[in-house]
């Protein structure tokens, strides 16, 4: 899967990490302008974010205050000097926000789901030159995150950026939105030019695990922050548990480790010795994959000759306890064991399942 998404880096001169910040949603004039003062003697913090029109998904909870709001964020940009950011969701919340003077823009993950939302948001969008940010769907599609934003991107917005905020999946774990790393980082695999920040307010979904996410997040060379912050989390109206008060935000960002691309010439030297080793071991590991899945089309032959079953049960279970238990010796994680056995039998019984139908036509 490959993408043309054309970007213009805007973030270019900015200090690393970009970080945007702000209340879940704006709730009075007086909550806007306390905590935009607050959050400018963060030197970090270069814009400001808050919800004015609020998605939610029960009918009577707290929508937002819609447009008043963003008069609310002018008066603290103009005193503050912080740059505005709002979520939008429809061609409505587009012009009003453009109109106000807003300076950047977000598409949330709700919105994100729905291509058709996308691209009437577009439509609004053409012939403006503003950045609009564009978080990642709620459940783990890559193509529809990358599709939403290649939907932006021609209608001419080349100041774009992705927000990975995790995904809602079955089992989250601890977190609200399982991160889910992988997916961001074949998202910059895919288009290395697109700047990506991470939520890690919607991904922890608690104070307690912001941190450790956002640490995790500038390990992985993402580009910037996005992080929910009230003056008064307990009365928030929208999203307490995972609002920071802007003193625990600036102690964050200050206890937050920045680590370089790159080092020095000898630490250079140094590393491309050993990822000349594991290239020659991953030559090896494709080579034993190769060999192994020409077996699996000889025992797949002979299931057919014979007319036993590409599944037995009993087998799988015992291949699996022996691996694992190899797996375990070797200090090996059991959980990536258990995944890469399993994505392994995946490709052997669609092998054998190939031989069977291929020979049956014939």
């Amino acid at each position: 899967m490959s993408s043309e998404i054309k970007i213009k880096n805007f973030f270019e001169n900015s200090e690393f990490p970009v970080v945007i910040a702000g209340p879940c949603s704006a709730e009075s004039r007086e909550q806007i302008l306390e905590t935009g003062r607050k959050l400018a003697k963060i030197h970090r913090v270069k814009y400001f974010r808050a919800g004015i029109w609020k998605p939610r998904t029960r009918p009577d909870g707290f929508e937002g205050v819609g447009e008043k709001g963003l008069l609310w964020l002018n008066e603290m940009k103009a005193e503050t000097g912080l740059k505005v950011c709002v979520e939008v969701a429809k061609p409505a919340h587009v012009e009003a926000a453009i109109n106000t003077g807003v300076d950047m823009l977000w598409i949330g993950a709700r919105t994100t789901a729905n291509p058709f939302s996308v691209q009437e948001i577009a439509g609004a969008l053409r012939g403006c030159d503003i950045p609009v940010l564009v978080k990642n769907p709620l459940h783990p599609d890559l193509k529809l995150w990358i599709g939403a934003l290649e939907r932006i991107n021609k209608a001419g917005i080349d100041k774009l950026a992705a927000v990975h905020r995790g995904f809602y999946t079955y089992d989250n774990g601890p977190f609200r939105n399982l991160p889910m790393w992988e997916i961001p980082i074949e998202l910059k695999r895919l288009v290395p030019d697109l700047p990506l920040f991470n939520d890690p307010s919607h991904i922890s979904g608690r104070r307690e695990l912001i941190f450790e996410t956002a640490q995790k997040a500038l390990d992985l060379a993402m580009d910037g922050l996005m992080i929910e912050s009230h003056i008064n989390p307990a009365e928030a109206l929208t999203d307490a548990a995972q609002q920071l008060e802007p003193a625990a935000l600036e102690k964050m960002l200050t206890d937050l480790i920045l680590r370089k691309e790159y080092g020095s010439a000898d630490f250079e030297v140094l590393l491309e010795k050993i990822r000349k080793e594991v290239d020659d071991i991953d030559s090896e590991l494709l080579q034993i994959l190769f060999r192994r899945m020409e077996k699996i089309k000889e025992i797949g032959h002979i299931k057919k000759e014979n007319d036993i079953t590409v599944l037995q049960i009993d087998r799988l279970r015992k291949m699996m306890k022996s691996r694992l238990k190899t797996g375990k010796e070797l200090g090996l994680d059991n959980k990536f064991v258990l995944k890469l056995l399993q994505l392994v039998h995946k490709e052997s019984i669609q092998i054998q399942t190939q031989i069977m139908n291929k020979e049956n036509e014939l």
